[in-house]
């Protein structure tokens, strides 16, 4: 890091009882943002401002308050990243080769971007990625052709769809459509239902990279009261049946629960993927409870933000992942987790 900002950080937090320490440290965060820092250069600072506040202790109304610890969805992720690379070298020196083949149909922009970060992750880990960008036009039987021949062709492990496809495409069928060998999404109904009954299968890539979350950060999950906010078929439903074979006990809430704030102040784990930006606010939060923000949204400011209002729950959680930095990058490591997985299965 820069050595004229380090000297500022030490000017600044060389008087721990400045009361306005917190707010100095996030000022300097957003000048490097309007300065366009590279992206990554950000996030190490945000976790070493992170770290000094961690260290400072605010007294009012004689209670210490300390902040929560930061879950650093980006390290962890790169250390699985960096296990699968181990792997797929070991593989490559037996004479086999992995492929994922990820087809996005129009040009959506978010989905250009979530498809470019696959193929880079993939790039680093040593994952063959064969690209079918489609025109919007493309027709659900032509699709479904082209899933048929991946299905068929015994060089590629992973087929990846990305979603959402155009309206005139039938989303469902296209799921089904994949070969429940190599739906390294886990959102065939096959999958879903091996892990309905614990049976071994592809799991949904956020899910199941927030278990690895909270597991590498030394968190622990059985015997603990888990609450869920939401029950997408992609999030919600999944990470209910993976706390429950943590040996969690499992709540799920949805946009019909009564008495939500009630419910959320009695969990010990927190998982909140409801969609809507910065709403589960401190009061929804009890005291040390760990809170996972699976949402991601752009606040009035244009800036990343997620379902949970960061700086209102941070003092009052154990830990917490960051919007961004937190869940989003572990999905990515896990959907390269069940190529490898998917090609180790074929031994």
């Amino acid at each position: 890091m820069d050595g004229e900002l380090v000297a500022v950080i030490m000017v600044i937090c060389g008087d721990p009882g400045k009361w306005r320490l917190r707010m100095s440290l996030v000022c300097i965060l957003e000048h490097l943002e309007l300065l366009s820092f590279n992206t990554s250069y950000i996030y190490e600072f945000r976790c070493m401002v992170h770290g000094i506040w961690n260290r400072v202790q605010c007294c009012k109304e004689r209670r210490i308050i300390t902040m929560a610890k930061l879950i650093n969805g980006k390290e962890i992720s790169q250390q699985i990243k960096d296990e699968l690379k181990e792997k797929v070298s070991a593989l490559k020196a037996q004479g086999k080769n992995i492929c994922l083949a990820v087809i996005q149909v129009g040009n959506d922009p978010a989905s250009s971007v979530y498809v470019g970060n696959k193929k880079k992750a993939c790039a680093y880990i040593g994952i063959e990625s064969r690209a079918f960008e489609l025109p919007e036009e493309t027709t659900e039987e032509e699709l479904l052709s082209i899933i048929k021949d991946l299905n068929e062709d015994d060089g590629v492990h992973g087929i990846l769809v990305q979603l959402p496809v155009p309206k005139h495409i039938n989303e469902e069928k296209i799921i089904n459509a994949i070969s429940p060998k190599k739906d390294v999404d886990g959102f065939h109904p096959e999958s879903v239902g091996s892990l309905c009954i614990g049976r071994p299968g592809f799991v949904s890539c956020t899910p199941a990279g927030i278990i690895q979350l909270l597991k590498r950060s030394e968190i622990d999950i059985e015997g603990k009261h888990c609450v869920v906010i939401g029950r997408s078929n992609i999030v919600g439903k999944p990470m209910a049946l993976l706390m429950l074979r943590e040996n969690a006990t499992v709540t799920i809430c949805h946009s019909r629960t009564k008495n939500l704030k009630e419910i959320c102040k009695e969990a010990d784990i927190l998982i909140v993927a409801i969609g809507k930006p910065k709403m589960i606010d401190a009061s929804y939060v009890k005291d040390g409870a760990t809170v996972i923000d699976v949402g991601i949204h752009r606040d009035a400011n244009n800036k990343l933000c997620g379902d949970v209002d960061f700086a209102s729950v941070e003092p009052v959680a154990g830990a917490i992942t960051p919007v961004p930095g937190g869940v989003g990058p572990m999905t990515i490591a896990m959907l390269m987790n069940n190529c490898v997985e998917a090609a180790e299965r074929e031994e």
